[in-house]
């Protein structure tokens, strides 16, 4: 397959000048078992007008170095040799004070989350014009003003009105549309990009990627752009450099290195990048007969007033998480359900989970319940949910094998004395070894905690998995191993998953048929192989067209 195309390639800058320069740089962190070294040796170059893509996985150094470069070290971070380079001046010999007026003013930095980037104390206004006060001189007014149109500049609409709000009133995207102004706000020399769209649905992403390359076309800033997604990486990068423990193991012009990587780390790391061609299932079950689940004309509802509060004239506004929503899956079948943060994903999942209150019918087999409170034991039984995130999911104060016990227990599955046994055996199916049942969820990766959370679904022996958002937070290595861990023990279990998630890309190697949410309802329902059929609903085209294409390889 041919690199994916890249929107930054036009600018043909390969001679410009190094902007920002890693030069033989090595860093530490001194632990309870002694020295771990983080970063080895590194060499980079970010070039003006350029971008480089800096890939890896998960403790793989890549925030590490962003981090020493705008020297925010931890205590036990232990600098080895090498130099730090803006302009040519070393960022390690520079004093405190010079470092926090370099920071900002020569060098930006966008982080992975809005939320936790802004201070939900002060106005988004209060927030930008404090950067122009502090490192242009300008006074309360004119750094209003310009703050107003840096604002106007990133496509906020109403710059005034946002100035005026306080994070929480305003969306993700337009949070960090708020932190890349910021960013941009003093003409740097270069911009740290950290994972900037990780906490951003589909479409926001892709529109926050659009401006980011808009503003570098105009401003010729340099930037460094960290990320573990190949596929946008390879969509907005002119240069690439693979990290992997610490250690750069390949780097060059991003088109070279996505269409031939020389390296065997960054062709596994380019092979795992899902691609809607490489399907992972093959079985179609039949379209005939009645369906296994069936949702019919659901609405869950979120913010409903108690009966104290409505006696005391404290009435909540009422949200409606989704309406009306109808959907089939039959046994055997893989039912892809995506759409844009909000659209009501994951409250269908919970709802047919048992854990949001809903109006409408659920049935499972034969058997019909008209609320929440009707699901009974056995129903509950027979549908299992995996959560996004394990360290929220698992008791971070048990053992593995007392969090894989504890269905078997609850349901009466396995007799006392066999309860090792089985443990074992769920384990060896998720591919994790038996003795890791004498664990703590925080000895585990994050990959090694999702396998357990899938464990432990399965271990009720379902009919019905419903998976929100599994892979999402996990690397893209990890993230296909575990992909294709489900399609394996679905299909060997015969049950029926309900994926849910935001990659079409993903969803369309492992799913037999896809459902589109979009504000709260189904738009879109159709066969996998349909999913570029000219009849698709509007927005499955915007989401389709969102998604960044797969790297080369």
């Amino acid at each position: 397959m041919s690199a994916a195309p890249n929107i930054a390639q036009g600018s043909g800058r390969e001679a410009a000048p190094a902007v920002l320069e890693v030069r033989g740089y090595s860093l530490a962190y001194e632990t309870p078992a002694g020295l771990f070294h983080a970063l080895k040796d590194i060499n980079l170059a970010v070039r003006h007008g350029r971008t480089l893509g800096l890939v890896g996985e998960s403790g793989s150094g890549k925030t590490s170095l962003a981090w020493a470069i705008l020297r925010y070290l931890a205590g036990n971070a232990r600098e080895g040799a090498g130099q730090l380079l803006i302009s040519g001046e070393d960022l390690r010999t520079k004093t405190p004070a010079q470092i926090r007026d370099i920071r900002g003013r020569r060098i930006g930095m966008v982080f992975q989350d809005p939320s936790t980037s802004l201070n939900p104390t002060l106005t988004l206004g209060q927030q930008l014009a404090e950067v122009l006060v502090r490192h242009r001189g300008l006074s309360e007014k004119e750094a209003r003003d310009q703050g107003e149109a840096l604002l106007a500049r990133t496509g906020i609409s109403r710059p005034a009105d946002m100035m005026g709000r306080y994070p929480h009133q305003a969306s993700g995207g337009e949070k960090q549309r708020v932190v890349i102004a910021t960013a941009f706000a003093c003409n740097p020399e270069c911009i740290i990009f950290d994972e900037p769209t990780t906490a951003l649905d589909v479409i926001t992403a892709r529109q926050i990627q659009d401006l980011f390359v808009k503003l570098q076309d105009e401003t010729g800033v340099a930037a460094l752009y960290i990320s573990h997604d190949l596929a946008l990486v390879s969509r907005i990068a002119h240069d690439l450099a693979v990290i992997h423990r610490g250690t750069i193991v390949e780097q060059g012009p991003a088109q070279q290195v996505f269409s031939a990587p020389r390296d065997d780390y960054s062709r596994r790391l380019i092979a795992a990048v899902p691609r809607p061609t490489h399907r992972l299932v093959h079985n179609v079950p039949a379209a005939t007969g009645e369906p296994l689940l069936r949702l019919d004309k659901a609405t869950i509802r979120y913010g409903e007033s108690t009966l104290v509060e409505r006696l005391l004239g404290r009435r909540q506004s009422e949200v409606v998480g989704a309406r009306d929503v109808t959907l089939t899956a039959r046994k055997g079948e893989i039912l892809g359900i995506v759409g844009e943060s909000g659209s009501g994903k994951s409250t269908i999942a919970r709802a047919i989970a048992g854990l949001n209150a809903f109006d409408g019918t659920v049935k499972l087999g034969d058997r019909s319940f008209g609320s929440r409170e009707a699901l009974d034991r056995a129903y509950r039984r027979r549908v299992q949910i995996i959560f996004q995130n394990p360290d929220g999911s698992l008791n971070p104060r048990q053992r593995i094998r007392t969090i894989l016990s504890r269905p078997l227990k609850l349901y009466g599955l396995v007799p006392e004395g066999g309860l090792d046994a089985r443990v074992a055996e769920l384990l060896e199916q998720v591919l994790l070894p038996k003795d890791f049942a004498l664990r703590y969820p925080h000895q585990l990766s994050g990959g090694e905690k999702q396998r357990v959370a899938i464990a432990r679904a399965f271990a009720s022996e379902p009919d019905v998995v419903l998976c929100d958002e599994v892979t999402s937070s996990l690397d893209v290595s990890v993230q296909a191993a575990i992909a294709r861990l489900l399609v394996d023990l679905q299909a060997r279990t015969g049950s029926t998953c309900l994926f849910i998630t935001h990659d079409i890309n993903l969803v369309r190697q492992l799913a037999h048929r896809i459902l589109v949410m979009y504000r709260g309802e189904c738009v879109d329902v159709f066969d996998v192989d349909q999913c570029d059929a000219p009849d698709r609903h509007p927005y499955t085209r915007s989401l389709l067209d969102a998604v960044p294409a797969p790297a080369g390889g």
